[in-house]
C-alpha cells in the first residue's frame, strides 16, 4: 500500500522561525515537498521528486499553496469568531490524504483541527461531515447544505490525489519499496524488585512493524507499553516496546519482531552482562583452540618437509 499526505498549518501570530503558513507533503511517510509563507515557494524535498518534475510543476504547486495560505488566513479569523476569541495566538491545522491499497482500492481522508483539537472531519462514505463540538456544527450544516463542497472533496481524494500518488510512486519506487532490516536491542533494568525489559527496533523500512513481548511463548499485549513509530534522519524508522517482569522470570520473556524485511518473525532475549561475558569468553576459547590446532598442523607439515617427506605425484 502507498499513501500521499499533505499537512497545512496556519498561525494567527507568526514569529521568527514560525511562519504564518506552512504546508508539507509526504509519500509513504517520506517528505517530498515544502512551502512556507516566508519563502513563498514550493520546493522538492526528495531527490527523486526533484529529478522527475520540471519547474512548471513546482510553479503550479507554489500557486496552489499561496491560494491555500490566503484561504487559511480567512478561515482562521472565522474560527476565532466561532469561538468568540478576539485576539491571541491560535492555530489551524488541515490534513488530506489518499491511500492506494494492495488490492487496487483507494481511501481518502480530510480533517480540520483548531488549536490542536479536532474540529471537523469528512466522511467520504456517507458524504457528510463529523463535527467535534458545537462550534463545528455551524460549519457542518453550512457545508452539507451546499452539496458541492463534499462532491469537490470526494473528487479530489478519489481522482486527483490518487493520480498524484501513482505518479510520485513511479518516480520513487526504488526508495519507497526498498526493505531495510531492523536492528533490535533488548535491555533490562531492575528497580524496587521489578525488572523492566525494553525491546528497541531501529533502522527499518518500510514503517509498518510489529514488536511484541512474549512470556512462555504467549503474547502479553495487555502488559506491554509501546512507543510510536518515529522517523530517523536517514529515512528509516525507530520504535520500542517495554514490559515489567519478575526478575526471577526474566528467562521466560522474548521480544518478537515482525517486519516486511524479515522472512519470518524473529525472537530476541535479554542477554545480561554475565551471560554476555560467558559468551565472549566461550568464543575466545574456541578461537584459541582453532589457532592452536592450525599451528600444530603447520608445525607438523614443516617438520615433515625437513625430514625429507615429499608429496606423492
Amino acid at each position: 500500500p502507498h499513501s500521499l499526505q499533505y499537512y497545512f498549518v496556519g498561525v494567527s501570530e507568526p514569529s521568527p522561525g514560525v511562519p504564518e503558513f506552512v504546508s508539507v507533503g509526504y509519500v509513504d511517510g517520506n517528505l517530498i515537498s515544502h512551502y512556507d509563507s516566508e519563502t513563498r515557494r514550493a520546493v522538492p524535498r526528495a531527490d527523486w521528486m526533484a529529478a522527475n518534475l520540471d519547474q512548471e510543476h513546482w510553479d503550479t504547486q507554489t500557486q496552489m499553496a499561496q491560494d491555500s495560505q490566503q484561504r487559511d488566513r480567512v478561515n482562521l479569523e472565522m474560527l476565532q469568531g466561532l469561538y468568540n476569541q478576539s485576539r491571541g495566538a491560535h492555530t489551524r491545522q488541515k490534513m488530506y490524504s489518499c491511500e492506494l491499497l494492495e488490492d487496487g482500492s483507494t481511501r481518502g481522508y480530510y480533517q480540520n483541527a483548531y488549536d490542536g483539537r479536532d474540529f471537523i472531519t469528512f466522511d467520504m462514505d456517507t458524504m457528510t461531515y463529523i463535527a467535534a463540538d458545537a462550534a463545528a456544527q455551524i460549519t457542518k450544516r453550512k457545508w452539507e447544505e451546499d452539496r458541492t463542497v463534499a462532491e469537490r472533496q470526494k473528487h479530489f481524494l478519489e481522482n486527483t490525489c490518487i493520480e498524484w500518488l501513482r505518479k510520485y510512486v513511479s518516480y520513487g519506487r526504488a526508495v519507497l519499496e526498498r526493505k531495510e532490516r531492523p536492528t533490535v536491542r533488548v535491555s533490562g533494568k531492575e528497580a524496587h524488585g521489578i525488572l523492566t525489559l525494553h525491546c528497541r527496533a531501529y533502522g527499518f523500512y518500510p514503517r509498518p512493524i510489529s514488536v511484541s513481548w512474549l512470556k512462555d511463548g504467549e503474547v502479553r499485549d495487555q502488559e506491554t507499553e509501546r512507543g510510536g513509530t518515529v522517523p530517523n534522519s536517514d529515512g528509516t524508522y525507530y520504535t520500542w516496546a517495554s514490559i515489567e517482569a519478575n526478575p526471577g522470570e526474566k528467562d521466560k520473556y522474548q521480544c518478537r519482531v515482525e517486519h516486511a524485511s524479515l522472512p519470518e518473525p524473529q525472537l530476541y532475549t535479554w542477554e545480561t552482562e554475565s551471560n554476555l561475558v560467558a559468551i565472549v569468553l566461550g568464543v575466545a576459547v574456541a578461537v584459541l583452540i582453532v589457532v592452536d590446532i592450525c599451528g600444530f598442523i603447520v608445525w607438523k607439515l614443516k617438520s615433515g618437509m625437513k625430514k625429507g617427506y615429499g608429496v606423492a605425484s
